[in-house]
């Protein structure tokens, strides 16, 4: 294991848990609007905080890194979102470590680790395109998106590809939401595809070992037998002399 990974297995809680507390302050003055000065500015300094502590954590790897250089080229997305705070909203897609997480320690059964990928992906990802498109959109002319109701209500439709049209973004932040929206619903959809495909392959190649080992068993009772048949044979032909 390097350095890289041990220091991201030790990090990887508390950062979810910052990730956490980012994305309830990020939520509260969204989803009050009418919030007083005093609880946004906690808000504010609450999400520029976790920003700092994400940032530190990226500069930590970087110098962790044995390849510093194929270290960002594999990281664009941590460096894009450090560098410019514009994304910070981005970076609440390590909450779905936390789906990782349940996964390892919950439901053991095939039908349990897709739905709680598809339910706890699906949750998550409408929740923060509802809170970001809304951010984006409100206040701005020629919005329809005013509230976080009608933001749940586009992220929602996005996201399953329904896509009525009755909602949509006009400003050029919602509609880059929108194409984060959109292939964070094609990646969780392959996601889950992919899980159940491979569990599918680890069952039957289960199964076909289990058979085949019945049939390595088998066969072994009947080479005993055949070589118990063939000592008794001499015996057998001699005493009928």
């Amino acid at each position: 294991m390097t350095s890289v990974e041990r220091w991201e297995r030790r990090t990887e809680w508390p950062l979810t848990v910052a990730a956490l507390v980012f994305l309830i302050a990020y939520a509260i003055p969204i989803a009050w609007p009418d919030v007083g000065a005093a609880t946004r500015s906690v808000c504010s300094g609450i999400t520029w905080l976790t920003w700092a502590v994400f940032a530190l954590d990226y500069l930590v790897r970087l110098h962790l890194a044995e390849r510093r250089w194929s270290f960002v080229r594999h990281n664009v997305l941590d460096l894009a979102i450090v560098v410019l705070p514009i994304l910070r909203p981005l970076r609440l897609v390590r909450v779905l470590a936390l789906v990782s997480v349940l996964n390892r320690s919950g439901a053991r059964n095939l039908r349990g680790q897709v739905v709680l990928y598809a339910g706890a992906g699906t949750l998550l990802l409408v929740l923060l395109g509802a809170l970001a498109i809304t951010d984006a959109e409100r206040g701005h002319d020629g919005s329809n998106v005013a509230n976080l109701g009608y933001g749940f209500w586009w992220a929602a439709t996005t996201l399953t590809t329904v896509g009525y049209g009755d909602r949509f973004p006009v400003t050029t932040t919602g509609r880059f939401v929108a194409v984060v929206l959109m292939a964070g619903g094609l990646a969780l959809l392959g996601t889950i595809t992919a899980t159940l495909a491979s569990l599918l392959v680890e069952r039957v190649a289960e199964a076909n070992e289990d058979e085949q080992a019945a049939t390595r068993a088998q066969v072994r009772e009947l080479a005993a037998e055949f070589r118990a048949l063939r000592d008794q044979l001499p015996a057998g032909g001699t005493s009928s002399q």
